[in-house]
C-alpha cells in the first residue's frame, strides 16, 4: 500500500471511529462550543501544533440543505513558529456530517495570511502535520492525512489560485489579491471515500 492509499485509509478510519461513537469530525470540532456562531473560529485560538508550525481553524456558514457545505476547515502553515509569518495552505470544505465536500483556496484578503506565490506554498504541503490529543486527535489525524492523500491536487489548486490571480482584472485599482469580488481561487470536488 503507497502512501496515498495509506492516508485515505487513515480518513476512513477517523470517521469510522467518530461514527462508532455517534460523531464525526463538525460534531467532534465544535463539540466544546456553547454554541455556534457562523464565521467564528473553532476551537477559539485555533490549534496550533508548535513542532510542524501546522494551524488550522474551522468555521460554519449559514446552510438549509442536506448535503451542502456546513462550512470549512482553514489549514496553515506557520514554519518559523507560532509568531513567525502565516502562509494559507487550502481549505476542506465539509458538510454537517463532516463528509469532504471539496478542497479550495482562497483569495489573500480572506484569511489575511503572509502571501507566498505557488512555488513557496506548494513547498509547505507536506510540512502540515498535526500531531496534538487535544482539541481532538482523531480530527486532527484526519485534516493531516488529507494532506498525503490530495497533495497532486493541493499543488494543482495552488497553482490555479495564481494563474487566476494573474489573469483576474480587478474594478476601482485594487490589487488582485485585495479584490473582494474575488474570494475563492480555485476549488475540486472531493470523491467520496467510502465504499
Amino acid at each position: 500500500m503507497g502512501d496515498i492509499e495509506r492516508a485515505k485509509a487513515e480518513i476512513a478510519y477517523c470517521e469510522a471511529i467518530l461514527a462508532k461513537s455517534g460523531l464525526n469530525v463538525v460534531g467532534e470540532t465544535l463539540r466544546d462550543a456553547d454554541a455556534v456562531t457562523v464565521w467564528e473560529h473553532y476551537p477559539a485560538g485555533d490549534v496550533f501544533d508548535p513542532e510542524t508550525g501546522a494551524q488550522w481553524y474551522y468555521h460554519s456558514h449559514e446552510t438549509g440543505e442536506e448535503g451542502a457545505e456546513h462550512g470549512h476547515f482553514h489549514c496553515f502553515l506557520r514554519p518559523k513558529g507560532q509568531d513567525g509569518p502565516i502562509h494559507h495552505l487550502i481549505a476542506i470544505g465539509v458538510d454537517d456530517r463532516g463528509r469532504p465536500l471539496r478542497l479550495f483556496t482562497v483569495n489573500q484578503w480572506v484569511v489575511d495570511d503572509d502571501w507566498l506565490d505557488a512555488a513557496g506554498t506548494i513547498a509547505l504541503l507536506d510540512r502540515f502535520d498535526v500531531s496534538l490529543a487535544r482539541p481532538s486527535f482523531l480530527v486532527n489525524r484526519w485534516l493531516t492525512a488529507h494532506f498525503t492523500a490530495y497533495t497532486a491536487e493541493m499543488a494543482a489548486l495552488v497553482r490555479e489560485r495564481d494563474a487566476r490571480l494573474a489573469s483576474h482584472k480587478p474594478v476601482g485599482g485594487v490589487d488582485s489579491r485585495s479584490d473582494r469580488s474575488l474570494e475563492v481561487t480555485s476549488e475540486m470536488v472531493l470523491p467520496t471515500l467510502a465504499g
